[in-house]
């Protein structure tokens, strides 16, 4: 009889071991490319960050305030315009008429005086009336303070010259530290130089519109007066003296 062979086992494929399980399907390992092929998530974009976003509402925020600011400043650049063709405003004028010195006794630690003050106002517009409050007049000689007072308040007209009158005086020491050399010097020449300042406040009407009062300071500079002898008292020459105005006030806010 013939003999037979009968292999022990499967003939391995590309030298890769018998399977285990006899003639059943070997289990085969994931590759790679299999792994490689696993569905990933979907990307989704990032939103900007938000610092551009603030950047941009700051600058958008700025833009409209400064279109805001130049439209506000062009209205009322044509509100003047306006204002000033209809009404041909002009400021309060001043004037000193008259100023006499009766009395003027100085000592090193203080000073008695007394002056005799009659001032001039005029209003040189045809539709505004002005309406003051009363006035507090200063005569200074250099830094000094000569002379303290005031004037009674006051509504003038259009078109309209209006003349006050009032004394001026002092009786108070000097504060202390004060220098008096310069006054000194000129009562030595007995010509005394001085100068005069009015404050008050003034309201503006037009029809039945009016301004909210605000300040006003007159400063006149340029007098000079001489000291009396006796009981007869002297007069400033006040002739080429020129008081200039000074409105000092932000924004005239109109009511009815």
């Amino acid at each position: 009889m013939t003999d037979r062979v009968y292999p022990s086992a499967k003939p391995t494929v590309n030298g890769a071991a018998p399977a285990a399980n006899g003639g059943s399907n070997p289990t085969l390992s994931a590759t790679k490319a299999q792994l490689y092929n696993n569905p990933r998530p979907m990307y989704r974009p990032q939103p900007p960050p938000r610092r551009r976003y603030r950047r941009g509402f700051c600058c958008s925020c700025c833009l409209c305030t400064t279109l805001l600011i130049i439209i506000i400043l062009l209205l009322a650049a044509i509100a003047g315009a306006v204002f000033w063709v209809l009404y041909r405003p002009h400021r309060p004028s001043f004037s000193i008429s008259s100023l006499q010195l009766s009395k003027f006794n100085f000592t090193d630690t203080s000073l008695a005086s007394t002056f005799n003050l009659t001032l001039i106002a005029r209003n040189l517009n045809k539709k505004i009336v002005f309406s003051y409050e009363p006035i507090a007049v200063k005569i200074f000689s250099g830094d000094i303070s000569v002379g303290d007072g005031s004037l009674p308040g006051f509504t003038q007209a259009t078109k309209n010259i209006t003349t006050v009158k009032a004394v001026i005086s002092s009786s108070s020491p000097f504060p202390d530290g004060t220098d008096i050399s310069a006054l000194k010097s000129n009562l030595k020449n007995k010509n005394l130089p001085l100068k005069l300042t009015l404050d008050t406040r003034v309201e503006f009407k037009i029809g039945k519109l009016k301004t909210k009062k605000f300040r006003v300071r007159v400063n006149c500079d340029g007098i000079k007066i001489s000291l009396p002898t006796g009981k007869s008292p002297t007069t400033a020459t006040t002739a080429n003296v020129k008081c200039k105005v000074d409105p000092r006030f932000k924004i005239i806010k109109w009511t009815v």
